[in-house]
């Protein structure tokens, strides 16, 4: 499928399949990405949306670093869990040392 023919929704699931392992973006940032900077919120309902089509959601997180996402993964704290198991150290639903871990598609890809 060429990409100017993905929704919306497949763009953004396409983009968070690249973010490398260890490190995260905000729903923002995506959205920056993809021409549609006001759509953060668009891009959480898709990540919502993403389980079970192999798309790293528990690397997308709000802008601040905080764990917005969680209640959307099975378990109390899976998505901190998955986060931390690629080293990432969250505190308090937070990520800690944001800018050391934070991959901005815009400037990478």
């Amino acid at each position: 499928m060429k990409p100017e023919t993905l929704n919306f929704f497949d763009k953004v699931y396409a983009v968070a399949r690249l973010i490398p392992y260890g490190k995260v973006t905000s729903y923002g940032a995506i959205a920056n990405y993809l021409g549609a900077a006001k759509s953060a919120r668009m891009v959480g309902y898709a990540m919502n949306g993403s389980h079970g089509k192999a798309v790293p959601a528990h690397r997308v997180v709000n802008r601040k670093g905080l764990l917005t996402g969680k209640h959307h993964f099975d378990g109390t704290n899976l998505m901190q869990q998955l986060l931390e198991s690629e080293g990432i150290e969250v505190i308090d639903n937070q990520i800690q040392n944001l800018d050391s871990v934070f991959w901005d598609p815009s400037k990478v890809l």
